[in-house]
């Protein structure tokens, strides 16, 4: 190959891999100088350069001229100079052709040697910045191999992992099958970018989302906070921008299309929708969705505890499997949730109306009916209903003129008070 050939091939190289000329040409210089030292002294001082028309290559050593030389490698004497450098004075730099009979194989060997490593460097430099700015986003590839319980995808350009703990536990896969997931990062690797892939966060349920769901990707329907339990479960809460646009019917589709085909891709994984609230009873009532929640207490709002309780059919569902619905439910809202069922607390606030029945079925003339009729009219008391005139209670409870007369002279009789017409004469 001829010197002009050689800059042809080595511009060629350089418009193919996007390296400038000037870049090649200074590494091969500085290469074929690191080689060269080899010959003549790691400290001395060569100098090698490239013609950047001819591509003809010359490498020189330099010494200086002193009276008494120290250092071989960078020094000469006089009478030596006088092989280079005739009338060389002291002070004087002398140049000379580098020692080295296979100059021109050092050359072409280096020359390859930078131009390999340097296209790598320039390779995964490039790979870097493409796909450090797709963070974020969602990539399809394949399953190139497997690195102990960690999954390699193949990307096309450059390979991705996807960890054992980014990856969604009851999935399995084979060599060659697809795989789609997000870009978690890109960090620098010796070797290229280290792209990690993840299936199991929640960014990549939230790509998702934005896919099929254009009222999210346009910003109609914001995704304000999701947690996962990848695979199994997952709670998304969602609130709409326009009030024309009901979030939680955007997300569902037509016949539950668009929610089943996100739900389809991550495994089957259940996802709660949940419409945002903005007072805290309504948002951690909402978060134990699918249950359906009597009431919320906040217990104790500084330390962010709150007691839910529930209908006894409905604690199950609210705790959830191994505890799993409350625990989204926690994470989601960031309260500590004390889920109970209204059972007990119904058996307390049935225990004095219990007892007030009883008392009220011990008067004369008062039979069960009647008992019912009082207590649902709140006569749970018998200083109350002894206080009471027979027309109030006519009228409260529904009964009888009569009746109500004898109920009531009953339970004055019953708390020692004088009925209506009794009492001293003057």
């Amino acid at each position: 190959m001829s010197k002009s050939e050689l800059m042809t091939a080595l511009e060629q190289i350089a418009r193919e891999k996007n390296i400038p000329v000037e870049e090649i040409l200074s590494m091969i210089e500085g290469a074929v100088v690191s080689s060269l030292r080899k010959h003549v002294g790691k400290n001395a001082d060569i100098r090698a350069a490239i013609d950047r028309e001819t591509g003809q290559f010359s490498a020189n050593v330099v010494k200086k001229v002193v009276e008494t030389v120290v250092e071989p490698e960078l020094e000469l004497t006089p009478e030596q100079a006088q092989k280079y450098k005739k009338g060389a004075a002291l002070g004087d730099e002398v140049v000379y052709p580098a020692p080295a009979a296979d100059f021109a194989r050092i050359a072409a060997q280096t020359a390859k040697q930078v131009l390999t490593q340097r296209v790598r460097e320039v390779e995964r430099d490039k790979l870097y910045e493409e796909f450090k700015p797709k963070e974020g986003e969602i990539v399809n590839g394949s399953v190139h191999r497997f690195l102990d319980r960690n999954i390699i995808v193949d990307l096309g350009k450059t390979e991705g992992i996807l960890p054992l703990r980014e990856q969604i536990r009851r999935e399995r896969y084979g060599i060659g099958a697809n795989v789609r997931a997000v870009i978690l990062r890109v960090d620098k690797a010796q070797r290229g970018p280290a792209v990690v892939l993840s299936r199991a966060s929640e960014l990549f349920l939230q790509r998702l989302m934005e896919m099929e769901i254009p009222e999210i990707a346009d910003k109609t329907v914001e995704v304000v906070h999701i947690v996962r339990d990848p695979g199994f479960r997952a709670k998304v809460i969602v609130k709409s921008n326009d009030p024309k646009v009901d979030a939680i019917g955007a997300c569902v589709g037509l016949r539950g299309s668009r929610i089943r085909s996100i739900m389809n891709e991550v495994a089957g994984e259940r996802i709660d929708l949940i419409p945002h609230a903005d007072s805290a009873e309504q948002a951690l009532a909402n978060a134990l969705a699918p249950a359906k929640v009597a009431s919320v207490r906040l217990t104790d709002v500084e330390n962010r505890v709150a007691e839910v309780l529930v209908a006894e059919e409905q604690l199950a569902l609210a705790i959830g499997k191994d505890g799993q619905n409350v625990r989204l439910a926690q994470k989601l809202t960031g309260w500590t949730l004390e889920v109970k069922s209204e059972g007990p607390k119904q058996a307390e606030r049935a225990a004095p109306t219990d007892e007030a029945a009883r008392a009220l079925a011990a008067l004369e003339g008062v039979g069960p009916k009647t008992v019912e009729a009082l207590v649902k009219a709140g006569f749970t008391d018998l200083a109350r209903l002894a206080a009471c005139t027979p027309e109030e209670l006519k009228a409260q409870a529904g009964l009888g003129e009569k009746t109500a007369a004898k109920i009531v002279a009953a339970a004055k009789a019953a708390a020692g008070e004088p009925a209506a017409g009794e009492g001293s004469q003057a």
